[in-house]
């Protein structure tokens, strides 16, 4: 999968002003090499973060749910909004010892928000 695939899935194809030999401006769907560059740079930064999120879930240090927030790019504000949940109590949450203890609606409204089964928000993949 290329990495424009990743961010730019919704199947539309994306255009570019740019000139032509008459100095008009006409569509291009090629991007210009500085944004193919910076989007493969903020790709494999957000790859290697979210690996590191992952180490630190199954060494106990961060809750499954910092894994999906990252995954799904999100910061604590945009997840309780998405959710329906305080700011505060989503940072809460991130917490291992207080996420182990949350009750199963909570965890559904966190399920729904991030767009994952409920079973996959309780761990992460193993990889």
């Amino acid at each position: 999968m290329d990495f424009e695939d990743e961010i730019f899935s919704d199947g539309l194809p994306k255009v570019y002003y740019k000139h032509d030999d008459q100095g008009r401006y006409v569509l291009e769907t090629d991007a210009p090499w500085a944004e193919k560059v910076t989007c493969a740079l903020i790709i494999a930064g957000n790859r290697a973060n979210l690996e590191e999120i992952r180490k630190a879930v199954l060494a106990g240090q961060k809750s499954p749910l910092c894994y999906y927030m990252e995954l799904r790019q999100m910061d604590p504000v945009m997840l309780a909004k998405a959710a329906g949940i305080a700011t505060f109590r989503v940072k809460r949450h991130l917490r291992p010892e207080i996420f182990a203890k949350l009750k199963p609606s909570v965890l559904d409204r966190y399920s729904k928000a991030l767009r994952i089964p409920l079973e996959e928000l309780k761990t992460v993949p193993n990889r």
